[in-house]
């Protein structure tokens, strides 16, 4: 059995993040250590290796470049996402639907800005590690509907202990009640959120903002979380175990 964290919940500002660019027109934020910007001490968090906030110009993209034994999950903010790769797979995303590739054995893919776009695509993208390495590599999109909070769960990801949840909330209205685990992760994607740190008056209040995350473990958690003047959405990673080693 996972030996239980310690309660603890931490606020990482999006202007903390480590920013890259990795080819023409590419913009890279990095939650977690990553590539050149190496940080012992932020090198994953729960089962979660990498948030990245991704910004592609007009005409830019990754080009073809391989993974392997990692759950990869796409949101897109603005604009539209295209995706190929060497197992046939390709498709468009667009805000309002979640890409799911899991990695498996290996697989060979490119992304970019769609062709003809006017706008740059924004975009958040998580990789996770899976339960078992190796097997064949999976891939699919699927629109998100109103009111459906569930983004990723143990039937669609290669990690039977971890799901992504989708919250919304109109200006100045409760957040949905957040799922119990021991290692949770939230990112603000657009408004914002207010919360207390602990409840009754020793609390403290803090306030997040577009690309704001927050770190809880344990039993700690967000207290009276209510969306900002111009509502939120929200991205939280449910975990019930961190990296596996062997």
């Amino acid at each position: 059995m996972d030996e239980q964290p310690e309660s603890a919940l931490t606020v990482h500002r999006a202007a903390e993040r480590y920013r890259s660019e990795p080819g023409p027109g590419i913009e890279t934020r990095h939650a977690f250590s990553f590539s050149g910007h190496y940080d012992p001490g932020n090198t994953h968090f729960g089962a979660l290796l990498a948030c990245n906030e991704e910004t592609l110009a007009v005409g830019a993209g990754f080009g073809p470049h391989r993974h392997r034994d990692t759950e990869i999950v796409t949101w897109v903010v603005e604009g539209a996402l295209a995706h190929r790769d060497d197992r046939g797979h390709a498709g468009v995303v667009r805000p309002g639907r979640v890409q799911y590739l899991s990695a498996g054995s290996g697989v060979e893919h490119s992304e970019g800005n769609i062709g003809g776009a006017r706008e740059p695509v924004r975009f958040l993208q998580f990789w996770l590690q899976p339960d078992a390495l190796g097997g064949e590599p999976g891939y699919g999109t699927r629109t998100v509907p109103d009111g459906d909070t569930v983004l990723a769960a143990a039937g669609q990801l290669r990690r039977a202990d971890a799901a992504l949840h989708l919250l919304r909330a109109e200006p100045h209205r409760p957040l949905p009640p957040l799922p119990a685990a021991p290692y949770r992760y939230l990112h603000v994607v657009r408004g914002g959120l207010g919360f207390r740190t602990r409840s009754g008056p020793r609390g403290v209040g803090r306030e997040l903002e577009p690309g704001d995350s927050l770190r809880i473990t344990g039993d700690a958690g967000p207290q009276q979380p209510v969306a900002g003047p111009d509502g939120v959405e929200a991205l939280l990673w449910e975990m019930h175990s961190p990296l596996r080693y062997g």
